[in-house]
């Protein structure tokens, strides 16, 4: 079986061996957040889920690859575009250890350091990158106040393949510093990333260098053509103010001199690299948790030394191949190590702590999905709270109907956050759901409330409708609201927890993964419902209730 599906693999390259341009395969990861081990594909089929190889699997690609390699005519690059270790457990129990292992057994060429990296705290990172054997990259990470690149990252290498000169240079995005607890990065800044880019990228074309690649953890568009569309259509347009830091597209249409540009961060993956029209730049992008090994084949041609074009190796998915068990079998070496480190890893992860009456999934309406409201009705029944509340990407997986191991939780909940309780007037409440509907920001995740958006109002004049643990909001009522210490840092663009006393703060001190766990305990088989907690009608009025409290 092995024998056929390496042969089989094979012949899917045959094509490209006599090529008269030099053929560069560039494999790429991207948001691999722990997915080294094998795992059911629910996400594809919950029913019947096919098994993904992991790293044992992408370690069978990655080798069958670099066997086509032909001294002088073709030759290969392994890049990883950052958030490679917290997510799947091996990852964020092993902080990090068991990724870079895997990573050093199977040769990286690079990676980037994406926003998830600093989860743990920067001394536990600077602790895994020690491990290494690889260049870790980023041009936009500086010590605090200073410009002063860290020293556990080098902004780019320039390597030698084919005869060409390639400048590869990593970066950061600088979402980090709205997605990271503060203490997480308080001895570091990120720098602008478009000015960053630019100036590393004339660097090493000052360097006679042949291609230029950026590996960046930040990604494209989810529809990459309508986005560029409302960007640049009309360039003379009054731009919304920015929010965030620029992301993938951005940086390819606005620096000139990338050739080649290695996304992710966004989680979804495109079959197709988005080609700017005006620069040519390519940007190709991932899926995550080690579902898929990107691979294009980049044809350079002799004489100019400069791209003529690409191929993509897999027929039905263009350049990401899903590391599917059955068709790429696991390297034995790789594949044995890899689940020596995740039975060390996972101790205890597969004890059953209760049952779900049904399937709680990420599928929803507006802003509610059932595993959303689950998670904030666990946070609100832990603190006896009027009022509970979760960013809309906190929330990373769904529990299956039957039994529920903590595996299944920490899949909902990978990342270590806390739970804490404000006590706070109406008026501070309302300004927080009125924050996460201003302007394109979509809503909260809640639990204790009955809430009508109209997104056809202005800014901070929104809700139309609005009733805390089954009565009307009132503006001097001091609420209890439950939340994560993850947001009371000023994350998810709310800045204005970090406003609130301490005096105000109750601090439990119990991981929300735990409080997960409690609650499944307690109320199995559990299960829960989409209901008129949060509506969305652009044509609803000012209850003359609420109007009459905001009046106050």
């Amino acid at each position: 079986m092995k024998v056929k599906i390496i042969f089989g693999f094979l012949l899917i390259f045959s094509s490209f061996i006599f090529a008269e341009d030099l053929l560069l395969d560039i494999l790429f990861t991207n948001d691999i957040h722990g997915g080294i081990d094998r795992y059911p594909a629910t996400f594809m089929n919950p029913d019947f889920p096919p098994i993904l190889g992991g790293g044992g699997s992408a370690a069978t690609y990655i080798k069958g690859v670099r066997k086509l390699s032909i001294a002088g005519s073709r030759n290969n690059l392994l890049i990883d575009a950052g958030d490679f270790f917290q997510g799947h457990p091996i990852g964020t129990m092993s902080e990090g250890r068991a990724v870079i292992t895997y990573m050093n057994m199977i040769g990286y060429d690079f990676m980037a350091i994406g926003n998830h990296e600093f989860d743990l705290g920067e001394d536990v990172l600077i602790k895994t990158l020690e491990m290494a054997e690889f260049p870790i990259l980023s041009c936009n990470i500086v010590k605090k106040g200073t410009n002063e690149l860290v020293d556990y990252a080098e902004p780019y290498k320039i390597i030698e393949k084919l005869g060409l000169r390639i400048g590869v240079i990593g970066l950061t995005t600088t979402d980090t510093e709205q997605m990271s607890f503060p203490d997480n990065i308080k001895n570091v800044d990120f720098l602008p990333a478009k000015e960053q880019v630019q100036k590393y990228v004339n660097i090493v074309r000052e360097k006679n260098v042949d291609l230029v690649i950026l590996i960046a953890h930040m990604g494209l568009p989810y529809d990459p053509q309508p986005a560029y569309d409302v960007r640049y259509s009309n360039p003379d347009e009054e731009k919304e103010e920015r929010r965030w830091g620029y992301d993938a597209q951005e940086i390819a249409h606005e620096v000139e001199g990338i050739d080649i540009l290695f996304g992710g961060h966004m989680h979804k993956g495109f079959a197709k690299p988005w080609e700017d029209p005006e620069t040519h730049t390519l940007v190709f992008q991932g899926y995550a948790y080690g579902s898929n090994v990107g691979h294009v084949t980049i044809k350079i041609d002799k004489a100019t030394k400069t791209i003529s074009g690409y191929e993509s190796p897999a027929i039905n998915e263009g350049v990401l191949v899903t590391m599917f068990e059955d068709e790429f079998i696991p390297d034995e070496v790789i594949g044995d190590t890899i689940l020596v480190m995740q039975k060390i890893a996972e101790v205890g992860m597969d004890e059953i702590i209760g049952e779900a009456g049904m399937n709680i999934t990420k599928f929803g309406m507006g802003t509610q999905n059932l595993i959303g409201n689950l998670v904030c009705e666990a946070m609100l029944d832990y603190t006896d709270a009027d009022f509970a509340f979760m960013n809309l990407g906190g929330i990373r997986d769904e529990l299956l109907s039957g039994p529920i191991s903590y595996r299944n939780v920490f899949n909902v909940m990978p990342f270590d956050n806390q739970i804490a309780l404000i006590e706070v007037d109406g008026r501070f409440l309302k300004e927080i759901i009125e924050t996460r509907v201003s302007g394109s920001r979509h809503g909260l995740r809640t639990a204790g409330i009955k809430v009508v958006i109209n997104r056809k109002r202005e800014n901070f004049n929104r809700i139309s409708k609005l009733y805390i643990g089954g009565e009307p909001w009132q503006a001097d009522k001091i609420y209890k609201i439950a939340t994560s210490d993850f947001l009371l840092q000023g994350n998810a663009g709310l800045a204005l927890l970090t406003k609130v006393p301490e005096s105000q703060i109750t601090r439990y001190e119990q991981g929300l993964r735990d409080v997960i766990v409690e609650y499944i305990r307690e109320n199995s088989p559990v299960s829960a419902v989409i209901d008129d907690r949060w509506k969305r009608n652009d044509s609803s009025h000012i209850d003359p209730t609420l109007k009459k409290e905001m009046e106050k």
